[in-house]
């Protein structure tokens, strides 16, 4: 069974630094992308930033020029570096995968359980 095991979250001031890993494991056939999302107290979900099997990366503007979003594929891993941290980055960041798994190959997304990002003002 597919598993997205995230870490690297905690608390961090304002204008600090951040690395968020999730690695996904099991039997997986292949992953066509990764992807962050994030959720705030009483928000939606967001997408914070997204890595194909290719390398193309997306970014939601308000991250742009702050986060990196990279992938290693041989690890099925995705990191995503988080740098001049706000506290409107606060939040629970999950992790998704786009993959296909046994037994039938399905195109199917899932997710982590999330970790939390505190950014102290």
């Amino acid at each position: 069974q597919v598993q997205l095991v995230e870490s690297g979250g905690g608390l961090v001031q304002a204008g600090g630094s951040l690395r968020l890993s999730c690695a996904a494991s099991g039997t997986i056939f292949s992953i066509n992308a990764m992807a962050w999302y994030r959720q705030a107290p009483g928000k939606q979900r967001e997408l914070v930033a997204a890595v194909t099997s290719s390398g193309s990366t997306n970014y939601q503007d308000s991250v742009k020029g702050r986060f990196t979003i990279s992938g290693d594929n041989a690890k099925n891993t995705v990191y995503l570096q988080m740098s001049v941290l706000k506290p409107e980055d606060t939040a629970v960041y999950y992790c998704n995968a786009a993959l296909r798994a046994p037994p039938l190959g399905k195109l199917n997304t899932y997710w982590g359980q999330g970790t939390q990002v505190t950014v102290s003002s």
